[in-house]
């Protein structure tokens, strides 16, 4: 069995051709659930899983409120709502103040699945223009999970990644590609026939 028992994304400007990217490299037998947080307008309906869903062949939803988190499905949050993982691996969906102005915010995902998973999460901050992420990623290298970057002289804006890199010295700074490697290999153990 793999050590790790989610995947947690951020991403904000230049994000759609990053996660798509990193998404596209990742094996169609990837076992862990990987929740995104890319940050939207308000009021307007999201198709992003839908766009996903198309583009990468796989099971993409809309992260809905109490819904359970099931293995190797991929999930995005909504506009207009935090998202948070809670205890019980089901998500929440709020509307409280905004973080780094941005409703989805990735502070809001990263540090409620920091306290869910703890050592068994995985946190990726890809690009994006301000400096939501940071904190949620220090969160998940506090509690043992495991955290990833983006390399920011390759990110199409680097103040995002930056800001992580500042802030909490993350396990591994990336480019996209090595991004989708290395979580390939960290899901690996899990997907071994067994002898």
């Amino acid at each position: 069995m793999s050590l790790f028992k989610a995947v947690v994304v951020g991403a904000s400007a230049g994000g759609v051709e990053a996660l798509l990217r990193v998404y596209a490299s990742l094996p169609l037998r990837f076992s862990l659930p990987v929740i995104t947080v890319l940050h939207l307008p308000d009021g307007r309906h999201s198709q992003l899983a839908e766009v996903f869903e198309r583009r990468l062949m796989r099971p993409v939803r809309e992260a809905a409120d109490k819904a359970v988190i099931e293995p190797g499905m991929f999930y995005f949050a909504g506009p207009s709502y935090h998202l948070s993982v809670e205890r019980n691996l089901s998500f929440s969906l709020s509307q409280e103040e905004r973080v780094h102005y941005s409703r989805p915010a990735i502070d809001f995902l990263f540090s409620s699945a920091a306290d869910a998973y703890a050592e068994a999460l995985v946190g990726v901050l890809l690009t994006g223009a301000n400096e939501d992420g940071a904190k949620g990623l220090a969160t998940i290298k506090r509690a043992g999970g495991l955290t990833i970057v983006q390399d920011p002289a390759e990110a199409q804006v680097a103040v995002m990644p930056a800001a992580a890199i500042a802030r909490c010295t993350p396990d591994h700074i990336l480019p996209l590609h090595g991004i989708g490697v290395l979580l390939a290999e960290l899901d690996q153990s899990s997907c071994q026939p067994t002898r």
